[in-house]
This record gives structure tokens, sequence and C-alpha cells, in this order.
């Protein structure tokens, strides 16, 4: 699923030891999606994905892969969206007025 819009809150980076006793580490951000109802979006990032997650800032124009998922506890479902991919719209934007590219999808 893909998820794009404003980024406008940076959650707390979150650590700890699993019961195995590896080193975890979690941050989330809330994504603006503009919709007219329930347009914000909280998407987690783990491991090594809060670096890239990390490389985007607040007032971006971002899109972001993910996976959603639901666990059922206790008769109760919990939600759970993961990231896996944080691109910055903006630059990619720029990047194709730069290439030549906007605009120009004609197959001729």
């Amino acid at each position: 699923m893909e998820v794009t819009g404003k980024l406008v809150k940076k959650l707390d980076l979150e650590t700890g030891t699993s019961k195995a006793g590896k080193e975890w580490q979690k941050q989330s951000i809330v994504i603006d999606t503009g919709g007219e109802f329930n347009n914000e979006v909280c998407v987690s990032a783990f491991g090594d994905k809060v670096g890239q997650m990390n490389k985007l800032e607040i007032g971006m124009d971002v899109s972001v892969l993910c996976n959603v998922y639901s666990r059922e506890y206790n008769g109760k479902y919990y939600h759970n969206i993961d990231g896996y991919w944080f691109s910055n719209q903006s630059n990619a934007s720029s990047d194709k007025i730069q290439n030549g590219e906007a605009e120009q999808d004609m197959p001729f």
C-alpha cells in the first residue's frame, strides 16, 4: 500500500531489547493525506528503515510504501502500518523537471 501526503509530525524514537536479547528501534511519522475524513496516517519504521525515514523532514511531500496488517488479541483487533520505503516527493518532481522528463512522456 502507498501513503502519500505532507509529513506533519515525527514521533520520538523508541528502543528496547527483545526477549531473545536483541536490540530494536522503532520510530513513527504522521502523514496528512489531504483527505476529507481521517486524513492523518501514522506509519512506523523498524530497524534500518528508521535511518531511511529520518531523511524526511516535517513539511515535505512524501510517499511511503507500507505493509498494513491486523492482529487479534482477546477478541479485539489491533492494526499496524509499517513502512519499508520512504521517498521525498518534492525531490522526485524536481529531478524529473531537471532531467527534462516532466510533461514529455510521449511515446514518440
